[in-house]
């Protein structure tokens, strides 16, 4: 029952070439980071990545991007990040834009067992339809588009069907986590933490604080460790390392 593994470079290093993963994390929130970093340093290649966003800035995904290391991205939002626009627009990757609600499900359906599920979202746009480019051939043109959906109507009102998602890893970051995989996530890294964690079949987790079997009341924990094959505990220098995306000031 103890999941804890001693070094993230350990806890990565069965993750090859040609990978698919589901990584939390929105922005600079919540981004398994030392996962992320243990990856880059270990050479993996050809990944498929699920994730909200494909890191911000020179953090998260965006060091696997820049370094070529990625070759498909199913998401949501591509935001400040020009490296990812630029590797899109150019044919270098292929993209999956699709809602983030329904990203959000549906991998939360992989994760529960569940193989598609119908959602109103997207109707009567090219999510239902089809067309939306998945990459360019790098001269303006559509390389590849996404293919139509099913469509089906309940009591009057048009669904289109989505999958559920199932990835071969997937890298998620908690506030707490004990030797048993039990996890709690802080504020908005709730977000998409859980739900990645759970699309995952070896799923890892860097947790800020760990701490022994029954010291997390069962009632706060917000993703249970049967979801969580391996943690690994990171140093308070790694656990406060973090980054801020757009830094405001009042007067």
């Amino acid at each position: 029952m103890d999941k804890v593994v001693a070094t993230a470079a350990q806890a990565v290093a069965d993750v090859g070439d040609g990978a698919s993963l589901a990584v939390g994390g929105f922005g600079l929130s919540g981004v398994p980071n030392v996962l992320i970093k243990a990856l880059y340093e270990q050479g993996t290649g050809s990944l498929s990545v699920v994730s909200n966003n494909c890191g911000a800035m020179d953090s998260g995904l965006a060091v696997l991007l820049s370094a070529g290391r990625i070759t498909r991205v199913t998401g949501s939002y591509i935001g400040g990040n020009k490296e990812f626009a630029r590797q899109y627009l150019g044919g270098e990757i292929e993209v999956e834009m699709i809602p983030q609600g329904t990203l959000a499900e549906r991998l939360r359906s992989g994760g529960a067992g569940i193989p598609a599920f119908y959602t109103p979202a997207g109707v009567g746009t090219q999510v239902a339809d089809g067309g939306l480019p998945w990459r360019y051939d790098g001269s303006g043109g559509v390389a590849k588009a996404s293919p139509p959906k099913e469509v089906r109507e309940f009591d009057g009102v048009e669904y289109v069907l989505e999958r559920g998602i199932r990835t071969d890893f997937a890298l998620v970051r908690a506030a707490k986590g004990d030797r048993h995989g039990n996890l709690v996530f802080n504020k908005s890294t709730r977000n998409f933490n859980p739900l990645a964690a759970q699309a995952g079949r070896i799923t890892i987790a860097e947790v800020e604080e760990l701490v022994e079997p029954g010291e997390i009341e069962p009632d706060q924990v917000h993703l249970p460790g049967i979801f969580v094959q391996r943690v690994i505990a990171l140093t308070p220098e790694q656990a406060v390392d973090k980054g801020i995306e757009k830094r405001t000031v009042s007067e």
